[in-house]
C-alpha cells in the first residue's frame, strides 16, 4: 500500500537551498523508495532533482512543503527534514 505524507519545514542555513545544499537533499530523497517532491508558493520540484531544487530559489526563513508518497516516504521526510533542520550540514 502506497502511503501519501506531507510536512512542512523552514530552511535555516545562512545560504539557503544552494548547489552543495540541493546536492545532498537530492541524493538523500533518492536513497528511499519513495517519490518526493518540495513545494515552495507555485513553485515545485522533485527532491532528486538538483536542478529542480535550484530553480525554487529557496532562501534562509523560507517555509517549504515536503510531499512523499511510497513504501519509505515517511523514512524519506523523517531524513530529509532531519537534513534541513542539521543546516545541511553546513558551520552556520
Amino acid at each position: 500500500m502506497t502511503q501519501k505524507i506531507e510536512r512542512e519545514v523552514t530552511i535555516i542555513n545562512k545560504l539557503g537551498l544552494h548547489a552543495r545544499a540541493a546536492t545532498k537533499l537530492a541524493m538523500l530523497a533518492n536513497a528511499f523508495d519513495a517519490n518526493v517532491t518540495i513545494v515552495q508558493g507555485s513553485k515545485k520540484a522533485s527532491a532528486g532533482s538538483v536542478l529542480g531544487l535550484l530553480m525554487l530559489e529557496t532562501g534562509m526563513g523560507k517555509t517549504i512543503k515536503l510531499v512523499a508518497e511510497g513504501a519509505e516516504a515517511e523514512a524519506a521526510l523523517d531524513a530529509i527534514c532531519e537534513l534541513v533542520n542539521a543546516r545541511f550540514d553546513e558551520a552556520t
